[in-house]
């Protein structure tokens, strides 16, 4: 299937986890309000279930519609040997699907051999090559050491995604909402998208549904460390991430003000200011603002 839609990735603040073998529940997420969605054929899905899943996504995405948000699949891991009959089932209706997310991604080897996947599903559905996105997603100690080489490893790389639940299990920590325990992990993250040129990475999910409080504090933290987004895997969790990472007034006034500031100190042929406050600016500072701004602007086209 050729898709009719031109639809752009939008920033992925918020990235919603759904089962796909529930094939109830896959729409009812593409309405809930997040800027993606995740259709799971990985750990959602249980072993005797994957085929079931797979038909039911393909059916689900079968009609896109144009106010859908972002459409994300995450297949199985390459090493299981499940990624190429995934990728097969999703074959006739990859013009609907934008990202595809591959789990305990480890090697750079593994997102091109998904990527050829991808080339032949797109060929057979007369797609443009390269159209369907790829995200790692990064939950292994192999993983972090490798994000770099990951994140370049292929022109179908969006950004990177972390997952805390497996890596936590082979660190032997336990996570929790302020993340001290996987600060250096996440840290990782957000240097190697950095480094490749790539959008800011999606942090991992809060596990636990009845912690809001947890939940604020840890995409809040999330987005400290240079996050652009956050996995969630219920509905409720959408405002509180959004929020998070959404700028406040008082942010944007800040660089609306620097940016004023700056743009009168150029025309001067001056380089470095400071404000009323104190607040030194130089070229670095302004880009900031300017940045911030421009991510405003994005977001409100949306």
């Amino acid at each position: 299937m050729t898709s009719s839609l031109t639809r752009t990735t939008p920033r992925l603040r918020t990235l919603l986890f759904v089962p796909g073998d529930r094939a109830d529940r896959i729409g009812k997420a593409l309405a809930a309000g997040a800027d993606g969605v995740a259709v799971d054929l990985e750990d959602a899905v249980a072993a005797a279930a994957k085929e079931t899943a797979r038909g039911s996504t393909a059916d689900a995405l079968a009609a896109p519609a144009p106010n859908w948000p972002a459409v994300a699949v995450r297949i199985n891991a390459v090493d299981t040997g499940l990624a190429e009959a995934d990728v097969e089932a999703l074959a006739p209706v990859i013009g609907a699907i934008d990202l595809i997310i591959v789990p305990m991604s480890s090697t750079a080897s593994g997102i091109r051999h998904v990527a050829t996947l991808l080339d032949h599903a797109e060929a057979a559905a007369g797609l443009e090559p390269g159209r369907t996105g790829i995200v790692p997603l990064i939950e292994t100690a192999a993983g972090i050491l490798d994000a770099r080489a990951i994140a370049t490893s292929d022109p179908r790389v969006r950004t990177l995604a972390f997952g805390p639940a497996d890596l936590s299990r082979e660190l032997g920590v336990t996570p929790t909402a302020d993340g001290e325990e996987l600060f250096v992990a996440r840290s990782q993250l957000v240097l190697a998208t950095a480094a490749a040129g790539l959008p800011a990475p999606i942090d991992g999910p809060h596990l636990n549904l009845d912690d809001d409080d947890g939940l604020a504090r840890s995409a809040a933290r999330a987005h400290r460390l240079g996050f652009g987004g956050k996995q969630v895997i219920h509905p409720r969790q959408i405002g509180t991430v959004s929020a998070a990472f959404t700028a406040t007034a008082q942010e944007l006034a800040w660089a609306r003000k620097v940016d004023e500031a700056f743009r009168d100190a150029e025309a001067a042929g001056v380089s470095s200011i400071r404000l009323e406050d104190g607040t030194f600016i130089d070229y670095p500072v302004a880009r900031r603002a300017r940045t911030l701004l421009g991510t405003e602007r994005q977001r409100s086209s949306e």
